[in-house]
């Protein structure tokens, strides 16, 4: 059965201009024959394409897949008009990436790494607090969040958590604050110490380390943001509890050393997903890249 261009242009039209009224308008259609046009479509796809909220018209999962098909043979077809006239165009997929924005700037490089040097797609990345992009998530506005705290177990939204990296975590400094052969003792009594907040997954577990260290350090910032606590380290403001991901060119380069690794304490990262009927394959390609990863190391 072949798709019938003309009824998807007015699902598209409808879609992007958000109720049959003014997409009616825009096609010079009435309102009727217009949403009959849409169940034509809808019937020939199998699938309801909106859900009704009162009087407003909501795509759901399978219009969202839609949409994002529709943009894309529409966005070929003004490609291939500009083509012929000499303009360089190109039509992509789409990817829609949720990161917490506290997390860190290298994790998400490298999570995206994969994707970010092909020329067929888009990324779209937005940051935000958890709840709003969980809320954003669960509205099929977003593909994947990243986030390093996973959220609470809902019976009521099938979230799918996926662990794809653990990073241990370190102690870090400037050359002169942390210099050879100190006493890892002596340097958490004698330097101020910046450290994640007591919301972070690490925080905890350092803090018991500390107790059966029996040291009591001078704690000058506690920080949600990895990238804050970054440049907080960079600028010699302290010692620093971090990931050494976050703090990777720095410590290339020299302008951080490592005083002490931790192996067993460690920072998880995870890919939250929503159990979809219609996935996007571009997350699944990015979820398989990193478990072969991890597989591997």
């Amino acid at each position: 059965m072949q798709l019938n261009f003309k009824h998807l242009k007015y699902f598209w039209t409808v879609a992007h201009e958000g109720s049959l009224a003014r997409a009616s308008e825009v096609l010079h259609i009435s309102t009727p024959a217009l949403s009959v046009q849409i169940q034509k479509l809808e019937e020939q796809l199998g699938h309801p394409l909106f859900d009704r909220k009162g009087r407003q018209l909501v795509l759901n999962e399978a219009g969202r897949v839609a949409l994002d098909y529709a943009d894309t043979i529409f966005s070929a077809g003004a490609d291939l008009v500009g083509s012929m006239r000499g303009i360089d165009a190109r039509a992509s997929k789409i990817i829609r990436i949720g990161a917490m924005a506290t997390l860190s700037r290298n994790f998400q490089v490298s999570f995206l790494s994969p994707l970010l040097t092909r020329e067929d797609l888009d990324i779209v990345v937005r940051s935000d607090g958890l709840s709003v992009l969980l809320k954003e998530l669960e509205d099929l506005q977003l593909d994947v969040l990243l986030v390093n705290t996973p959220p609470t177990v809902s019976h009521d939204i099938p979230w799918l958590t996926h662990l794809i990296d653990e990073q241990p975590v370190s102690i870090v400094g400037s050359p002169s604050r942390v210099v050879p052969d100190i006493d890892i003792k002596e340097l958490l009594t004698t330097q101020p110490l910046i450290l994640p907040s007591e919301a972070s997954s690490i925080r905890n577990n350092f803090d018991a380390w500390l107790d059966r260290m029996n040291v009591r350090p001078r704690i000058v910032a506690e920080v949600d943001d990895m990238a804050m606590i970054r440049l907080l380290a960079r600028a010699d403001h302290g010692i620093a509890v971090v990931p050494p991901i976050v703090v990777r060119d720095e410590l290339d380069s020299g302008l951080l050393v490592e005083a002490k690794h931790f192996e067993a304490l460690t920072e998880s990262f995870y890919a939250i997903t929503l159990k979809r009927r219609f996935d996007n394959p571009l997350v699944r390609e990015l979820l398989d890249e990193h478990y072969q990863v991890s597989r591997v190391s």
